[in-house]
């Protein structure tokens, strides 16, 4: 079945970011949007470990491992871009000045309850909530991007989160390699959906009712989203 791939997600939330906005991304795969963000978006993406307007990840052989992100991974700075302690960095995430945070999660309810702990499992690491949870509740929207399923198969957009809670109610919107929705009071709304996947497959894909207006757009494999009638069916 159609799915994006990470990289087409990370374009898909590139291609959704407000322009001239502050945007930190979390780690993991929306770490990618980075690669993705246009010249002329005025995007200036945040660092929480201590860094303002990062660039995309460097180029092979050119790493700088002083010049890391959370996730140890090595980034780039842009011209104008500034350096500063955690103190700082999180000053700006409580202080409600980061317009959009981007993260990973292992569950989203219907209501927008986030659940996205460390495990601790994969990396080693100590199972530990992290800066997420400051801009959960700092950030002025939370989005969400993540695989719609598990590798069992097992939805991740749920009625109710079975996980440690890192916050609650506090996603507005989730991309996944099949669709984007909007959690709003009413339940879950299907912004968009991969072309080629019909209504009912995506239904049976997620824990929880789905509603489709009939603006649902069509998501295309290079991210981009066409607007217009929703699909009846499909593949």
């Amino acid at each position: 079945m159609n799915a994006l791939t990470r990289e087409g997600m990370a374009r898909l939330v590139a291609g959704n970011l407000p322009r001239n906005s502050f945007v930190n991304l979390g780690i993991g795969a929306p770490t990618q949007i980075a690669d993705h963000l246009r010249e002329d978006s005025g995007v200036i993406l945040h660092s929480e470990n201590g860094i303002l307007n990062l660039g995309p990840k460097p180029l092979p052989g050119q790493e700088d491992f002083d010049l890391i992100n959370p996730g140890k991974a090595p980034v780039t700075i842009k011209t104008g871009g500034a350096y500063f302690d955690s103190s700082m960095a999180f000053a700006m995430m409580r202080g409600g000045h980061i317009d959009v945070a981007v993260l990973g999660a292992f569950q989203v309810s219907r209501s927008g309850d986030l659940a996205n702990w460390n495990t601790g499992k994969s990396d080693g690491a100590p199972p530990a909530i992290g800066g997420a949870i400051d801009l959960a509740v700092g950030a002025k929207q939370i989005w969400v991007m993540m695989d719609h399923v598990t590798k069992d198969n097992a939805p991740r957009i749920v009625e109710r989160c079975v996980l440690p809670l890192t916050a609650v109610g506090v996603v507005k919107r989730i991309f996944t390699n099949y669709c984007i929705l909007t959690v709003t009071t009413e339940g879950l709304v299907v912004e968009a959906v991969v072309d080629g996947v019909s209504r009912d497959v995506l239904q049976g894909l997620t824990g929880t009712s789905l509603q489709f207006p009939q603006s649902t757009g069509v998501i295309h494999h290079d991210g981009s989203v066409v607007r217009g009638p929703a699909r009846q069916d499909g593949p």
